[in-house]
């Protein structure tokens, strides 16, 4: 255990986050997305929620502020307006975390493209639909 670090953040989740570069994407899946077989480095997190981790990730990693959409989500087949309630409360712990950053969409088999593109992905128990969302990191700017 470590101060000040979420306790749901494992050793590779941390190794993967600290690894990452500025601009590189890492993915949070629900439980149904077919991450064995998606492509980028997966990071197993069973019986957390998605929320869960999008907290304890935002706690430590910034968004890109030098992209329009550093935080994505896949939209509902057949309804891409829809805002299930995992994206609702998605938008407000983005929104804690990062308060210029609007959440944006994208139809399932492009989010797919851009996730299994990604740096890496962490699978959660997140049962909820469309429990998915990409961040963009971005870069620690030094105090003045």
């Amino acid at each position: 255990m470590l101060k000040g670090i979420p306790h749901i953040l494992s050793p590779d989740l941390l190794h993967a986050l600290q690894a990452m570069g500025h601009g590189d994407e890492i993915t949070i899946v629900d439980g149904n997305y077919p991450g064995t077989s998606a492509g980028p480095r997966l990071i197993r997190a069973d019986g957390h929620s998605g929320t869960d981790l999008l907290e304890a990730i935002l706690s430590v990693m910034p968004l890109d502020d030098f992209v329009p959409d550093p935080a994505i989500v896949m939209q509902v087949v057949g309804d891409a307006g829809q805002r299930p309630p995992v994206v609702v409360e998605y938008e407000k712990i983005v929104a804690r975390f990062e308060p210029a950053v609007k959440l944006a969409s994208l139809e399932r088999f492009a989010f797919y493209k851009r996730a299994n593109a990604g740096y890496a992905m962490v699978q959660t128990g997140e049962q909820r639909l469309y429990g998915n969302i990409i961040l963009k990191k971005g870069v620690i700017r030094p105090n003045p």
